[in-house]
């Protein structure tokens, strides 16, 4: 029987943890025992330039026993995950897990956060980039703390070259290649659960090749941090005046908050649009990841809706092929499922379970590699990624050399079947209309900030179409980004879409279940495909969110595409939807099986 990841929402974590834990700061060096050495914290300020600004940094430096300018050590560099602090549960134990094993570790607030200053401008390589750089120099010896304290223990690769790591989740992911853009000094990274390219995280078309064609507006995760980032003083009272801009954007760069007001519009003129997609692009991976040297361990999570596994995916193929060492793990948690099941052997940054957990033991080996520089060490396969279809946590993981092809296809028939031969296509064509309100339901976004109940994905009758497979013969396991190749007709669609307005385009939303022998069906952690249609009189193809999900012996799968989902923008105005089939000309699902 599969185990399925609670409905837990872990931004509780990463995003919220200095709402919820935030120790005093200290004043003066403090000594800890943890489970492997002992250490001492000292509380530290910096004072960097940032995007035409100087801010204060706050930092913890944990510093093991016995390591000094005759005993150096390598450094760990880590911040938060958005909204939260270097006091968090996960970030502080970044510092506490790599101290104990003697690391080096500078735990700080990132930019507009806890208690450092400068406006918050999404990791930047610009800017919060640089101010990491800045960190990166007090680690090699070229620059004190505000105190005056100096970090001449850290072990170094050449005159001012010191030899660190980054790790962190979220935010405190996309900062590492950010970092490691703008500085090469840095030696290895661990980016877990972070973006790619935020144009596709906040407001993304799946439609292959869409180009400058906009997305579909996902409001209920943009705007929950939005309000997070805007809402600052609530979380961090008196704040230092560099964290503010102006009574139209409170705390945020201006560019993020004009890209937020443009999505929120559900506007697309073309400037705003070019605008908006140069902007979200800029701060992502995708538009520096060739200034990328440092070897990345990449770690994305299976449950996550807002930055899907999809986005580790095309970093990983970029950095591997530019030369890049790489390797990539898909975990089970994510921003929309979290870390609630203690037998899953999962790694939990914030119980520091790094030793006894998959994900733990890669990070310490890649660690011993790139920063001990230990050549004898196995860093593990190219590709990993967790079944939760397995109940030892001994074996919940498989390997593979690489992210398995698209290998199955099957075929939309008129009649409403899902078919794996061509020739059993039967003619027919089916129509859905969308209502000026949502009908369809994925998820609730914010579900655990909130703390409601989040009701089971549905769809209304008429406002979709689906195909439905015969009962599957034997198990199949997929493992990858199912792919659609899709054609539809609509007249109103069509005379609308060259407006000079992208939000005049088609919107649908593309899915795919597993639906039980007894009915029960199962949207695979409520992941869909929203898509903005590009030119509605020519097929276009569709990439799904990747999932890792066995379908079992006895099950059918089932393809949807929808007119609307409510965590996100849908149409403008009514458009109704027909799909022809022919057994020459049909729409086409494909699948990345590992097995069966």
């Amino acid at each position: 029987m599969s185990r399925r990841v609670p409905r837990s929402r872990v931004p509780l974590v990463l995003a919220l943890g200095a709402a919820l834990t935030a120790p005093l700061a200290l004043t003066s060096p403090a000594t800890a025992t943890g489970r492997y050495g002992q250490y001492t914290v000292t509380a530290l300020k910096f004072t960097v330039q940032a995007g035409g600004r100087a801010c204060t940094v706050d930092a913890d430096l944990y510093r093991p026993a016995g390591v000094d300018a005759a005993h150096p050590a390598p450094a760990v560099l880590a911040t938060n995950g958005f909204g939260g602090s270097k006091n968090d549960g996960s970030t502080d134990a970044i510092g506490k897990a790599f101290a104990e094993r003697g690391y080096v570790s500078l735990v700080y607030s990132g930019l507009g956060f806890g208690r450092s200053g400068c406006l918050i401008s999404l990791d930047d390589p610009a800017i919060d980039g640089e101010a990491a750089s800045q960190l990166v120099d007090f680690l090699a010896g070229k620059r004190a703390a505000d105190d005056g304290t100096n970090a001449d223990f850290v072990t170094q690769d050449g005159p001012g070259d010191p030899r660190v790591g980054m790790i962190g989740g979220s935010y405190g992911g996309a900062i590492q290649l950010a970092t490691a853009a703008v500085d090469h000094r840095v030696d290895a990274l661990v980016p877990m659960i972070t973006w790619n390219d935020l144009a596709y995280s906040l407001d993304p078309n799946n439609a292959v090749g869409s180009g400058s064609v906009p997305g579909v507006f996902k409001w209920q995760w943009t705007n929950g941090f939005y309000l997070i980032g805007e809402g600052q003083p609530l979380l961090e009272p008196s704040l230092d005046p560099s964290r503010i801009n102006s009574l139209a954007c409170l705390h945020f760069v201006t560019k993020a908050c004009d890209t937020v007001r443009t999505l929120n519009s559900g506007s697309y003129p073309a400037d705003k649009t070019a605008d908006m997609l140069a902007y979200a692009r800029s701060v992502s991976p995708v538009s520096y990841l060739s200034r990328v040297e440092a070897p990345t361990l990449l770690v994305q999570g299976q449950a996550d809706s807002l930055f899907n596994l999809n986005e580790a995916t095309a970093t990983y193929k970029t950095l591997k092929a530019q030369g890049t060492s790489t390797k990539m793990i898909w975990q089970s948690w994510g921003h929309s499922g979290g870390l609630t099941d203690p037998a899953s052997g999962e790694l939990n940054l914030s119980q520091g379970n790094l030793d006894s957990s998959y994900v733990g033991k890669r990070i310490l080996a890649w660690f011993d590699r790139y920063l001990h520089k230990r050549r004898d060490v196995d860093t593990g396969p190219a590709f990993a990624y967790y079944r939760d279809w397995i109940t030892d946590p001994g074996r919940t993981y498989a390997t593979a050399a690489q992210v398995p092809a698209l290998g199955r296809k099957m075929y939309l028939s008129g009649d409403g079947k899902l078919v794996d031969n061509r020739k059993k296509v039967a003619r027919g064509s089916r129509t859905y209309t969308n209502w000026l309100i949502s009908t369809s339901h994925s998820e609730s976004s914010l579900t655990g900030i909130i703390g409601l109940p989040d009701p089971a994905p549905y769809d209304t009758p008429g406002t979709y179409l689906g195909w439905t497979s015969e009962p599957l013969t034997r198990t199949v396991d997929v493992v990858g980004a199912p792919r659609a190749t899709l054609k539809v007709v609509s007249p109103k669609a069509e005379r609308t879409q060259d407006s000079g307005n992208a939000a005049d385009k088609l919107v649908l939303f593309a899915k795919l279940y597993d639906v039980a022998p007894d009915g029960t069906k199962t949207l695979v952690h409520r992941l869909v495909a929203p898509v903005r249609v590009p030119d509605v009189t020519k097929s276009f193809t569709v990439t799904l969110p990747g999932i890792v999900h066995r379908y079992e012996k006895g099950h059918r799968l089932r393809f949807v595409i929808a007119a609307s989902d409510d965590a996100y923008f849908g149409n403008r105005g009514i458009k109704p939807v027909t799909v022809v089939s022919a057994p020459h000309d049909t729409g086409v699902l494909e699948l990345p099986v590992a097995s069966g």
